[in-house]
């Protein structure tokens, strides 16, 4: 009962704050929306396909940080250090966190939350089919812009404990705990620690 109440209010709360967040952050999106386009060749926002609440699929929006097609060159889906498919923005961008900054938008639409599970690929580390009782316990809630998991190895972490991490903050959700994650998330973006330049698609 708790658990759901909270979870209720979550969503207030991260209407509002992404309200905020878009206001206080809007010269910075301007800003980085002319720079995206003065860089390089194609949109400013990268859409892609994600597994939203119950396995539910939406479009993630993320600033462009990689040249266009990037997914059907080089390493794929992934991303390595000194990757020549990240533009020179991209690598600023991605570095600070602020590419991620327009999925303020996808909480906004109810789509995303705040904190929670990072959404997974619609492909990949598996279809939603290939989940199992355990893992699918992940899409009980929105997913998250940050997550337990990503404070706690982001990139370096397997996906069978990711996973974990994942169901671990499902079924110890709370006011607290998303302090906690928020905090904690806040602290190694300004310290630029474990930043998002590997292993990722833009």
């Amino acid at each position: 009962m708790r658990w759901l109440m909270y979870y209720n209010v979550k969503r207030s709360l991260d209407f509002f704050i992404s309200l905020i967040g878009i206001l206080i952050t809007c010269p910075v999106l301007l800003l980085v929306s002319i720079f995206i386009l003065v860089d390089s060749r194609g949109p400013i926002i990268f859409k892609q396909k994600r597994l939203g609440k119950n396995g539910k699929e939406f479009n993630i929006y993320k600033f462009r940080s990689m040249t266009v097609g990037a997914e059907s060159k080089g390493s794929g889906q992934y991303s390595y250090s000194n990757d020549p498919r990240v533009t020179r923005v991209g690598k600023v961008i991605r570095a600070t966190s602020i590419d991620e900054l327009p999925q303020f938008f996808n909480i906004i639409k109810g789509e995303m939350s705040l904190i929670g599970p990072r959404p997974t690929l619609t492909y990949h580390p598996k279809k939603i089919t290939e989940y199992s009782d355990f893992e699918k316990k992940r899409f009980l809630v929105r997913p998250g812009v940050t997550g337990w998991a990503q404070i706690n190895g982001r990139k370096n972490v397997l996906w069978e404990d990711r996973f974990k991490f994942d169901v671990y903050y499902v079924e110890n959700l709370s006011f607290k705990f998303d302090c906690i994650i928020l905090i904690t998330t806040i602290k190694n973006v300004i310290l630029m620690k474990d930043n998002l330049n590997i292993n990722k698609t833009r």
